[in-house]
């Protein structure tokens, strides 16, 4: 019996025991229930305050530089080839000697033609002194046919005689005239034999060897010359864009090169022309541009961009190409209001300036423009500007 009563008394201790945890948890979990949770702090972003500046405005294009002068060299007489006298992918001068051909069958032609002016002026000396000789027989005889001293057939004889004498100068003057020209001829095939540089600029490959046959004729050149100073560059503008470089003047627009390492050429370019069409597949029309070249660091087919500076703008709003957000054909920013809200703005974009745009409409100066931590934040929430960015120098480079 007293066994039975020891038991019940433990199981009763410990169902108490069960009991007092349990309520000690309840009211544990009900004072963490009653503390408020706590209220994360709004995220910080990078800004921009935006201002009214003056700047050049700059529009860039992909363009590709060509020789406008390219000049294809030919040999003007058939001869084998004795020497090569220039090295590929080199700067020639105009008049600088390329080839020699074998000019021994045109020293002979020269020195054929040559004999044949001297025999043709000696031909043409003898003819003269003939002449003279008959003028005198006529100047001795038409005294004397007038006295009758001598038969008048005599004087006949002479006179006919001095009109062959006439006759045989002029032909052998002709002749000397026909010699000449043909010594002249030999003499300029014997030059050509010497095969020059018409233009100076950088000459290409010798696509004939020493050796090989060189024929009026051929199709193909001998090598071609490129000048390289100045350099061209062509480049398409949009069909709404033509206004704007009529009103602007063609000649009068600044134009730079941009290598495709992203050098600028050191020289500045002058538009020079248009084509006299847009084209009806593309709605664009090619622009054609002169730089200077001295060093000759640009060469023709390189692909590069050109930056026309289109015009200059007083106080315009720019904001960094970054912070600018497009769906579906429109742009946007966000913009933290003095209360801390981010709000979105709906923006109308112009001209780039380097690595900013100007906004058209949609900002006003002195907005703070997110330009950093765009992720962390959404229209209507709040943020914190954690840190101002200046704005970059607007030069338009």
């Amino acid at each position: 019996m007293k066994a039975n009563k020891s038991a019940r008394r433990w199981w009763m201790a410990a169902a108490m025991l069960v009991v007092v945890a349990a309520i000690g948890r309840l009211a544990a979990g009900q004072g963490k229930a009653a503390t408020p949770p706590a209220v994360p702090s709004p995220p910080e972003v990078g800004v921009i305050r935006v201002q009214g500046e003056a700047v050049s405005t700059y529009r860039e294009y992909p363009a590709r530089t060509y020789a406008r002068d390219l000049v294809e060299v030919r040999g003007r007489v058939d001869g084998y080839v004795d020497r090569r006298l220039f090295e590929i992918g080199s700067d020639v001068r105009a008049g600088q000697v390329l080839y020699r051909l074998d000019v021994r069958p045109y020293e002979a032609e020269v020195a054929r033609a040559q004999g044949a002016l001297a025999q043709a002026a000696a031909d043409i000396a003898q003819a003269e002194a003939t002449r003279l000789k008959v003028r005198q027989d006529v100047n001795r005889l038409e005294p004397l046919a007038i006295r009758e001293a001598v038969p008048k057939q005599d004087l006949d004889n002479a006179l006919a005689a001095r009109q062959a004498a006439d006759a045989a100068v002029s032909a052998r003057k002709a002749s000397v005239e026909a010699n000449r020209a043909i010594l002249r001829t030999a003499e300029l095939n014997l030059e050509y034999a010497t095969i020059r540089a018409p233009i100076s600029g950088r000459i290409g490959d010798s696509l004939l060897q020493v050796g090989g046959l060189v024929t009026k004729t051929s199709p193909q050149p001998l090598t071609t010359i490129v000048p390289l100073d100045p350099v061209w560059v062509r480049f398409q503008i949009s069909e709404a864009e033509l206004p704007l470089f009529r009103d602007a003047g063609l000649g009068a627009m600044p134009i730079q090169l941009v290598l495709s390492d992203g050098a600028v050429h050191p020289f500045e370019g002058r538009i020079e022309n248009t084509l006299n069409s847009v084209n009806t597949r593309t709605g664009t029309m090619e622009v054609q541009a002169m730089f200077r070249n001295p060093d000759h660091t640009v060469v023709p087919g390189q692909f590069s961009r050109v930056r026309v500076r289109t015009g200059e703008r007083a106080n315009a709003v720019l904001v960094p190409l970054r912070a600018v957000q497009e769906l579906q054909g429109q742009r946007s920013v966000l913009t933290l209001g003095a209360d801390d809200t981010v709000q979105i703005r709906t923006v109308i974009t112009g001209d780039r300036v380097d690595q900013r745009w100007i906004v058209e409409r949609g900002l006003e100066p002195g907005e703070a423009v997110i330009v950093d931590g765009l992720q962390k934040v959404r229209p209507g929430s709040r943020a914190t500007a954690h840190r101002e960015t200046a704005p970059a120098p607007a030069d338009g480079r």
